[in-house]
């Protein structure tokens, strides 16, 4: 879908946008009053229909290349759909529930014809949980100098030991990507990048407990895990370039969903200052709320520019690293933000698990460490700003 810069989105992603929000509005909301406050996701049985549903109104793998049975939608139309699309209690980890369609790591698509047809191509029809394996204990934040898992070749075949940590989904995947230095003396040039397919011996995932309720992460071992030599993703010693692209592009649509929830609780702080009243006032008409509500309305709306000019400019191919930190930085914190001023509003109740902003309040605090922490962004921003 072409995408212009400008004040007005095109009629057709409107329309796009519009149906995602009454699909999540008349399907997904309902079904969740239904469910566990803390369940992670929702019955086999419902996601079978409600996939159904979205397949036949042409609302599949809306991001996945049209060749390959998805919308070919760009980035910058994705974070639009995305900020509706996570507009419920799972909708930061899980937008959608999943209904929508699932995706392999976008490193996939460099990989060769075979590697596409057979691992991403059944991912997108049959919406297939993968995970992406980078972090290590050592850290993450510096994937070139923390990478310790290797991959050494053996005849026709790589042999995988080491561990990576917060895995999502790794003991639940079909499929994974996993970095790994091939090459100790090359630095960053000596990664890789695997493909690793669940049940293959000396592979292990083990849950990690943590205030997050969706998109479990996993501690992961590899223990001589051999995997064919044709499993390698690109060229050897090409894995950091691949992570690296993916992690930067990645961040436009994982600050929309960032968005979308926080757009929700502020919905619901509203709505709540509007009906509940205190020694006879409406909670409206007082001034400490009125300030509140009026500046997470504005911190929302900046929010949505930084995401929308740096999407659109990855869209054009230009360099988008910067704008990518800046965006999920900012948008990471006012999502932090809004939602403590929504449970502060509306008082016992904001903590209720009757309430989607008690699960929203501590699944946000993890947004500002995943997809690199802030103070990593701002270390990318004041480089570029003395470069």
């Amino acid at each position: 879908m072409t995408v212009f810069p400008g004040f007005t989105l095109p009629e057709e992603l409107r329309v796009l946008r519009d149906q995602v929000r009454r699909f999540i509005r008349e399907e997904i909301l309902p079904l969740e009053q239904r469910l566990d406050p803390d369940a992670p996701e929702i019955p086999d049985e419902d996601f079978e229909r409600l996939s159904a549903k979205t397949k036949a109104a042409g609302l599949w793998a809306l991001a996945a290349p049209e060749e390959y049975g998805g919308g070919g939608l760009d980035t910058f139309s994705m974070c639009v759909v995305l900020e509706a699309m996570a507009q419920h209690r799972m909708g930061l980890y899980n937008p959608g529930c999943g209904v929508f369609g699932r995706y392999p790591p976008p490193a996939i698509w460099a990989g060769t014809r075979a590697q596409i047809e057979k691992y991403a191509v059944p991912t997108i029809r049959e919406g297939r949980r993968t995970f992406f394996a980078i972090t290590e204990p050592s850290g993450g934040s510096d994937p070139a100098g923390a990478i310790q898992t290797r991959a050494e070749r053996r005849g026709d075949r790589w042999v995988l030991n080491g561990r990576k940590v917060f895995i999502s989904h790794a003991h639940e995947a079909t499929w994974g990507v996993v970095f790994a230095r091939t090459d100790r003396a090359k630095g960053r040039a000596g990664i890789s990048c695997f493909i690793v397919e669940r049940g293959t011996p000396g592979f292990t995932a083990r849950n990690i407990r943590t205030i997050r309720t969706s998109a479990v992460p996993n501690d992961v071992v590899f223990e001589d895990c051999e995997i064919p030599a044709e499993n390698l993703v690109g060229q050897e010693g090409q894995g950091l370039d691949l992570a690296f692209d993916l992690l930067v592009k990645q961040r436009f649509p994982y600050s929309a969903c960032n968005l979308g929830v926080a757009v929700a609780a502020h919905r619901m702080a509203v709505a709540h200052a509007k009906q509940r009243s205190t020694f006879g006032v409406p909670l409206s008409q007082r001034q400490a709320i009125q300030w509140m509500l009026a500046d997470a309305e504005v911190e929302l709306r900046a929010a949505r520019w930084l995401i929308w000019e740096g999407a659109w400019k990855a869209d054009r191919g230009e360099d988008a690293r910067v704008e990518a930190s800046i965006a999920k930085l900012y948008s990471s914190e006012v999502l932090g933000r809004v939602i403590d001023a929504a449970v502060q509003i509306h008082g016992g109740y904001g903590v209720s698990k009757e309430f989607p902003l008690e699960r929203w309040y501590r699944e946000a605090r993890v947004r500002r460490i995943g997809e690199g922490p802030s103070e990593v962004h701002r270390m990318v921003i004041a480089r570029a700003l003395f470069r």
